[in-house]
């Protein structure tokens, strides 16, 4: 893959590394149940991850229908399931650390990574939530980690609201748990603004996708 990428002015580690997350992760409590932990520059080091990232890992386009033709999904992805290595050791040790954390909340390991790549301003995703599987009818969290140009997540709540946004950067942590993936709904949008490949890596419990 031959996406350009500038490192960051910011981030001078240079290895990669996680900061603690107890004391530093923030709760934004949302309505009907939902939450959302954000944690700027959890991981140090983060061009690192993100050059391996980039490499050949397996990226794929998919495709799907919308009305009465099939387009082109707008990013790029790639998904491990239980037990496949991840593309680099800090992923792994990332998922440990989000395992210690939750296990109080969560009762149970994220398990899934999956990682979508947008390569510039004009790669989003729409409005959704994750309600694929129990979260359709269970509270659970999906934990992202971010590493790249930095874009928006936005949140709205499901049938109209006020809506909450979280910037997301370079090694950024962000956790959207309780309710939210039933009761809320977030979306990357497309930008005109010049900006580089950003990826997102999703870890998720069993059975959420």
């Amino acid at each position: 893959m031959t996406l350009g990428h500038q490192p960051s002015m910011f981030d001078v580690a240079e290895e990669a590394a996680l900061t603690p997350l107890r004391g530093r992760v923030r709760r934004h409590v949302l309505s009907r149940g939902a939450w959302v932990d954000h944690l700027p520059g959890w991981v140090t080091g983060s061009d690192e991850v993100l050059e391996a990232l980039l490499g050949d890992i397996g990226w794929r386009a998919d495709r799907r229908q919308m009305y009465d033709r099939e387009v082109a999904v707008p990013r790029l992805l790639r998904w491990y399931g239980r037990g496949e290595v991840l593309p680099h050791p800090l992923l792994a040790e990332a998922r440990t650390a989000l395992d210690a954390h939750y296990a109080p909340e969560l009762g149970e390991p994220f398990v899934t990574a999956g990682m979508c790549l947008y390569r510039d301003g004009r790669d989003s995703v729409a409005w959704h939530g994750d309600r694929l599987g129990r979260s359709r009818t269970e509270d659970t969290m999906v934990a992202i980690v971010s590493f790249g140009s930095p874009r928006p997540l936005l949140l709205r709540p499901v049938g109209g609201g006020e809506g909450r946004r979280f910037p997301l950067g370079h090694g950024d942590l962000v956790v959207m748990g309780g309710s939210c993936q039933r009761t809320w709904e977030h979306c990357i949008p497309k930008t005109t603004r010049r900006v580089g490949p950003r990826i997102s890596v999703q870890f998720r419990p069993a059975g959420v996708a």
